[in-house]
C-alpha cells in the first residue's frame, strides 16, 4: 500500500474537518485581513465611510429600494376591521359562516369547539379615501390621509395557524426554528454602507391587548454567520445591553484590549480556521464603534418640534412605537439597510372593539408620519416601508358574539398588508377576498412571492441568492416556485 492510501486510510473524520476548515476560513481572509487593519484605531469617521461589504455579486441588477423599514404588528392585525371593508358585511352580521364558505379548513384550538360560526361585521365606520376611493376603518384616521402614497395587498395567505410557526414563516420563510431572517439574508447579502450601526436593528414596542412572546431567532442569523443576526435596541438607558464600559476602563484602554483579543483570536484563526472567529473580531469593532455612534442617534434633542407633531404625542415617550419609528427614520439616513419595528398586541380573541382602537391608536399617528416625513426628505423614493402582520382574523365571533366583548381567532386564508415607497405604486389595491372577508378570490399572495418582491425592490433575483447548508441551497423563498408580485411595481 502507498503512503497516500494508507494516510487515506488513517484519516478521522475530526481531522479532515480540521483540516479542511483552514482552506474554507482562507477564502475570506484576505478581504477581512485589509478591512480589519483600517478599523484598528479609533476612527468611526473613517470607519463610516468604509462602509460593510455585501457579496460581490450583489445587487443582481439596480434596486428601487436602499433599505427597508419593516413595521411588523405582531399577533395578527384584523383585516376585516381596517383596510378589507365590504359594505355587504353589515347584512350578514350575526348569521352563521356558511359551510360552503368555511369548506372544512383547519380551526385553531381556541375555536374548534365551537357549535356556531356567527359572522362579526366591523364595529367600526368606514369611509373613502384618496383619489381612488380607498375604504379604511375610522380607527386608522392618519394612515387614511397616505392612502395615495401605498399599496394595500389583501389576499396574503400563510400555510401556518398559530403564532409562533407564523410570524416564524414570515420573517424566515419557514415555520419551523432554525432558519435566517429576511434582515439576515439582505445584510449578509448587500452588506451596509455605515459601519458604526448594525445592518439590521430591531426595536419593539407594546401596546393593549394580548402580549404574545417575540424571540430572538425571529431576527437571527440561522446558518448565516452571526454578524448578520439582528441587533435589537432598547429603550431604556443602555440601548445596547453589555455597550457601555466598566467603571474605570476608559476608551483608550478598551482600545487597548481589542487589540490584544483581536491577535488572541487572529491566533486562533490560524489555528483552526473557524470562519466564527473572524466574526467574534468584526463584532468587537462594531461594538467599540457603537459606543461612539449610539449615544447620538439615540438623542433626539435635536429634533425640531415639527418631528414629533408628525409622528404625534406619543413619539417624546421612549420605547414608544412612535418614538421608534422616529429612531428608524434616524437609522436610515445614516444607512442602515434593514429596521424591524415589532410592535406587540394584535391578538384580540376577546375585547375586540376596544383593544383594536387602541392598537391602532397607538400606531396610526406614527406609521403614517414615518411616511410622510421620507417622502419630505426626499428619502420614500428608495426606502420600502411595509406594514402588516403574520396573519389576519375571522369573521367569525370567537365566543360569544357580543358588542364590546366578541374577539376574532387566527386566520392564515387571508390578510392584509400595505407597502409604500421604492418603486411601489402609489394609490392601489392588489388582491380580493370573497364577501365574508374569508377565502382570496384574486391574485393571491402566498408568503415566498411577499418575501421574493421585497428583494426584488432591493436588486436581489431571489432564485439567485442562495447559501450552502447541510448540502442544499438555501434561500429565503424556499424550494417551491415564487414569483415577484410584478403588478404591484410602479
Amino acid at each position: 500500500m502507498n503512503p497516500l492510501e494508507q494516510y487515506q486510510l488513517e484519516l478521522t473524520r475530526r481531522q479532515l474537518l480540521s483540516t479542511s476548515s483552514k482552506f474554507l476560513g482562507a477564502a475570506a481572509l484576505s478581504t477581512l485581513l485589509g478591512q480589519d487593519k483600517a478599523l484598528a484605531g479609533d476612527t468611526i469617521g473613517s470607519a463610516a465611510n468604509l462602509g460593510t461589504p455585501g457579496l460581490p455579486s450583489l445587487p443582481h441588477f439596480a434596486p428601487r429600494a436602499k433599505r427597508v423599514i419593516y413595521l411588523f404588528m405582531a399577533g395578527g392585525p384584523s383585516h376585516i376591521d381596517t383596510f378589507d371593508y365590504k359594505p355587504e358585511l353589515r347584512k350578514i352580521h350575526g348569521k352563521e359562516l356558511p359551510e360552503s364558505i368555511r369548506q372544512g379548513q383547519r380551526l385553531s384550538t381556541m375555536t374548534s369547539g365551537q357549535k356556531s360560526f356567527p359572522c362579526v361585521a366591523p364595529m367600526f365606520k368606514f369611509k373613502r379615501y384618496g383619489e381612488h376611493g380607498t375604504w379604511v376603518s375610522e380607527i386608522l384616521p392618519k394612515v387614511a390621509e397616505i392612502v395615495d402614497d401605498i399599496t394595500i395587498i389583501k389576499s396574503l395567505h400563510t400555510d401556518a395557524i398559530n403564532h409562533d410557526p407564523a410570524i416564524t414563516f414570515i420573517n424566515t420563510g419557514v415555520q419551523q426554528p432554525g432558519k435566517a431572517s429576511l434582515g439576515s439574508w439582505i445584510s449578509y447579502g448587500l452588506g451596509s454602507p455605515n459601519q458604526d450601526l448594525p445592518a439590521y436593528v430591531v426595536m419593539i414596542s407594546r401596546g393593549p391587548g394580548q402580549k404574545q412572546a417575540l424571540y430572538s431567532r425571529l431576527w437571527g442569523s440561522g446558518f448565516l454567520p452571526s454578524k448578520h443576526q439582528g441587533v435589537k435596541m432598547r429603550s431604556s438607558s443602555d440601548p445596547v445591553l453589555y455597550l457601555k464600559n466598566p467603571n474605570g476602563i476608559d476608551r483608550s484602554m478598551r482600545r487597548r484590549m481589542l487589540d490584544r483579543l483581536a491577535q488572541i483570536n487572529e491566533e486562533q484563526f490560524g489555528q483552526y480556521g473557524d470562519p466564527e472567529t473572524r466574526t467574534r473580531i468584526a463584532q468587537y469593532e462594531l461594538a467599540f464603534r457603537m459606543q461612539a455612534s449610539v449615544p447620538g442617534l439615540m438623542d433626539l434633542s435635536d429634533e425640531p418640534k415639527d418631528t414629533f407633531d408628525l409622528y404625534g404625542p406619543d413619539s417624546k415617550k421612549p420605547g414608544t412605537f412612535a418614538r421608534n419609528c422616529v429612531l428608524a427614520r434616524r437609522m436610515a439616513e445614516r444607512g442602515v439597510p434593514f429596521i424591524q419595528l415589532f410592535q406587540r398586541g394584535w391578538d384580540q380573541h376577546g375585547s375586540l372593539p376596544k383593544l383594536l382602537r387602541g392598537q391602532c391608536n397607538s400606531i396610526d399617528h406614527a406609521a403614517a408620519g414615518l411616511v410622510k416625513d421620507l417622502k419630505r426628505r426626499g428619502m420614500l423614493d428608495d426606502t420600502l416601508v411595509i406594514w402588516g402582520g403574520e396573519f389576519g382574523r375571522t369573521i367569525y365571533s370567537q365566543g360569544k358574539l357580543s358588542k364590546n366583548n366578541h374577539g376574532r381567532d387566527h386566520h392564515g386564508r387571508c390578510f392584509t398588508m400595505w407597502m409604500a415607497g421604492a418603486g411601489v405604486k402609489e394609490g392601489f389595491e392588489y388582491g380580493k377576498t370573497d364577501d365574508h372577508c374569508y377565502n382570496i378570490v384574486e391574485n393571491p399572495v402566498p408568503i415566498r412571492n411577499f418575501n421574493a418582491t421585497i428583494q426584488h425592490l432591493l436588486g436581489i433575483d431571489h432564485n439567485r441568492f442562495t447559501y450552502r447548508h447541510q448540502g442544499l441551497d438555501q434561500k429565503l423563498t424556499g424550494v417551491e416556485e415564487a414569483h415577484v408580485l410584478k403588478d404591484i411595481l410602479a
